[in-house]
């Protein structure tokens, strides 16, 4: 089993950048595919990027290509998603999570994550 606890969400103004950090307990963290959501208020929650259980694969959904970015550091125990360019509709609350795969793959279905984080709201102002 493994607790997620999500940090690094805040106000910020449309254009700038945040750093979200997620870091799990437990000593298996390597072996877990890690992925960050996000709920707007009113809305579905919605993969918003996602990466493998050793960071070689990684997915984007269409809403932060080419302006997030997933990462993690196995040694801390933490998956990051660093967001650049932020927009209004960006603003939601930020869920990570996590799933132990069969493979080193990415999982993209929300349904198959196990364990989630308490969230972290990020609010950009336009």
């Amino acid at each position: 089993q493994v607790q997620l606890v999500e940090s690094g969400g805040g106000l910020v103004q449309a254009g700038g950048s945040l750093r979200l950090s997620c870091a799990a307990s437990g000593r298996t963290f390597s072996r877990y595919a890690m992925g960050w959501f996000r709920q707007a208020p009113g809305k579905e929650r919605e993969l918003v990027a996602a990466t493998s259980c050793i960071g070689g694969n990684t997915y984007y959904a269409d809403s932060g290509k080419g302006r997030f970015t997933i990462s993690r550091d196995n040694a801390k125990n933490t998956v990051y998603l660093q967001m650049n360019s932020l927009k209004a509709e960006d603003t939601a609350v930020y869920y990570c999570a996590a799933v132990w795969p069969p493979n080193s793959i990415v999982v993209v279905t929300q349904t198959a994550y196990d364990y989630w984080g308490q969230g972290t709201q990020v609010t950009v102002s336009s």
